[in-house]
């Protein structure tokens, strides 16, 4: 039996946050707490208007399961009641952290997982113009791994202006659904030329069977295209990586979350574990899960950010083994393929 705290909160950003669909200046997250006893489990998630979400409604849906939570409603159950989406991630969280908190354990560690250890984030840069673009870049140089955000008309200007100011970062590029068809190979070519290791949704997902038919001289990642574990086999050919966010209405939550790396596994994906890039063990893989608004909650369930390297050299030397090269499903002529750790 648990009881139900539902809390809205506004995090102001510094400044303006702007991607191709529009602006904002706060970042909205729906908290959910689940207290039994004198224990707590929390979750939380941000609602996505791309996928017709509102903080009201999502606190609706969360609403709505006060009752079966009272009666007992475990992860199993709440995958039946809700479909993947803001609401049932939080809730999912939530169990997950109040089971891992009564038995007296992490939750990395009930999932059966390895311990998460510290990895890089990504610093997003705002889309902008290109002189204001580069005017960030160099503020935040520093940062060995930068996320550009872009918008279709002027990209190349402005991914120009950011490598010039911050020519020693490692760059990754998202365009969330704002390039047309015409735009994706000579755009990724250009793209290649300037050392940039991925690109994030170039086409609007009803649209990405294109990427099939072109070439691209950039790495492609799948995001908005990938809602739950069923649309994997439908991204083959297509993408070279997928981005999973828990909290956002594509996600299966985490009580489905290793089912979905078996899956990208067995589809081609290829994912890792280890920074130091000595040894890799397909036990110990977990998908890297992109940072959003997170404060802490997302870390003590071992939710990380992606991690990017490239090139065939950096592969064998995170893959030594002739018989994952078999199991991926990739031959040691690979030129390209993007790498996340837990």
């Amino acid at each position: 039996m648990a009881e139900l705290i539902i809390r809205r909160e506004s995090w102001p950003i510094a400044g303006t946050f702007t991607i191709s669909r529009g602006a904002k200046t706060t970042a909205d997250v729906v908290v959910v707490e689940l207290e039994d006893g004198d224990v707590r489990g929390r979750g939380e998630c941000v609602p996505y208007p791309r996928y017709d979400e509102t903080v009201d409604g999502v606190v609706a849906t969360i609403e709505s399961l006060r009752r079966p939570l009272v009666d007992g409603l475990d992860r199993a159950s709440l995958q039946n009641l809700l479909p993947a989406g803001a609401a049932r991630n939080a809730v999912d969280c939530a169990l997950w952290d109040l089971e891992a908190r009564h038995k007296g354990m992490a939750v990395w560690q009930l999932a059966g997982l390895t311990r998460p250890e510290p990895v890089e984030t990504a610093f997003t840069l705002s889309l902008d113009t290109a002189p204001n673009m580069a005017a960030a870049a160099r503020r935040h140089r520093h940062h060995s791994l930068l996320k550009i955000k872009l918008s279709g008309r002027g990209d190349l200007e402005r991914v120009a202006a950011v490598r010039e100011n911050a020519p020693d970062s490692r760059l990754i590029l998202d365009a969330n659904e704002s390039w047309s068809a015409q735009m994706v190979e000579p755009h990724s070519n250009a793209l290649a030329r300037m050392d940039i290791s991925l690109l994030e949704q170039p086409l609007p997902a009803a649209d990405d069977d294109l990427l099939a038919e072109v070439e691209h001289g950039v790495p492609i990642c799948a995001d908005e295209s990938c809602h739950t574990t069923a649309d994997l086999r439908l991204l083959v050919g297509k993408y070279d990586a997928v981005n999973i966010k828990l909290d956002k209405a594509v996600s299966d939550g985490l009580n489905k979350f290793l089912p979905y790396v078996r899956a990208k596994t067995k589809h081609g994906f290829l994912l890792s574990t280890r920074r130091d890039l000595k040894k890799l063990n397909r036990k110990d893989m977990m998908l890297m899960i992109q940072k959003t608004t997170k404060k802490h909650l997302g870390k003590n369930i071992g939710i990380q950010l992606i991690r990017v390297m490239k090139t065939t050299e950096r592969l064998k030397a995170i893959d030594e083994s002739t018989k994952l090269q078999r199991e991926m499903g990739h031959d040691a002529g690979m030129q390209r393929r993007y790498v996340s750790r837990a």
